[in-house]
């Protein structure tokens, strides 16, 4: 899932404080489960912004949504007839969900209301932790299905590297190696062979370097 962190209220505040009317939108997706962007929070930043502004003597606005997602045009539609009633919207989802809605309401000020961190999994509640980065051309076949791209500090291929100390990564202490965890599950799954092959130099047009990037398949298009 994306993974993001609530962006701190008084960063909000100097976003919509010149604006009278604003819609919080949620997102039903990856930011509820985070805890981030979900209808609970939704509810809270509103509350929040309510009595700032109550106690600021500025009469503002503020109302609540939550769609099931907003990254995409089907769920976006369901506030189509009341974007106008809005001088802003501050959306708690990603920022692929405040992208979307700013292209799909252009003449509206969407503005995020949470940062966009990594693609991870929740290790528990109030844990999270990055598993991907999105490269494009997946090698998890051979490392054993743990990511030297997101796990590595260095993005090795063919690691560790001279830093590795007693299975710890040089960057921080309390960090594994990315590479050690490979090692450690090849071994675990009788394949330490694939450790041995050299792993070719990566095409990184895969990935962000080669621009925004677009995945399409002719056999669900409309």
């Amino acid at each position: 899932m994306i993974v993001a962190k609530k962006k701190s209220i008084e960063e909000i505040i100097e976003t919509v404080k010149d604006y009278d009317k604003i819609l919080i939108a949620g997102c039903n997706e990856c930011v509820t489960v985070c805890e981030a962007g979900g209808k609970r929070e939704v509810a809270v930043l509103a509350s929040a912004l309510r009595m700032y502004f109550m106690n600021q003597g500025k009469e503002m606005k503020i109302e609540e949504v939550t769609l099931e997602r907003q990254c995409d045009h089907e769920y976006l539609e369901e506030i189509r007839n009341v974007m106008d009633q809005y001088d802003a919207v501050v959306s708690l989802a990603c920022g692929v969900g405040v992208q979307f809605m700013a292209e799909t309401y252009s003449q509206s000020p969407i503005l995020p209301g949470v940062d966009t961190c990594f693609m991870g999994v929740t290790e528990e509640r109030g844990v999270w932790t990055e598993r991907c980065q999105g490269c494009g051309q997946c090698m998890l076949a051979s490392t054993g299905g743990i990511c030297p791209v997101s796990r590595c500090a260095k993005r090795l291929f063919n690691g560790p590297c001279g830093g590795s100390t007693q299975g710890h990564c040089e960057i921080h202490k309390d960090l594994v190696c990315g590479w050690q965890l490979i090692v450690d599950r090849l071994r675990e799954l009788n394949q330490f062979e694939e450790y041995e092959k050299l792993t070719p130099i990566k095409d990184w047009s895969t990935e962000r370097a080669g621009g925004p990037r677009k995945v399409i398949r002719e056999d669900v298009k409309e």
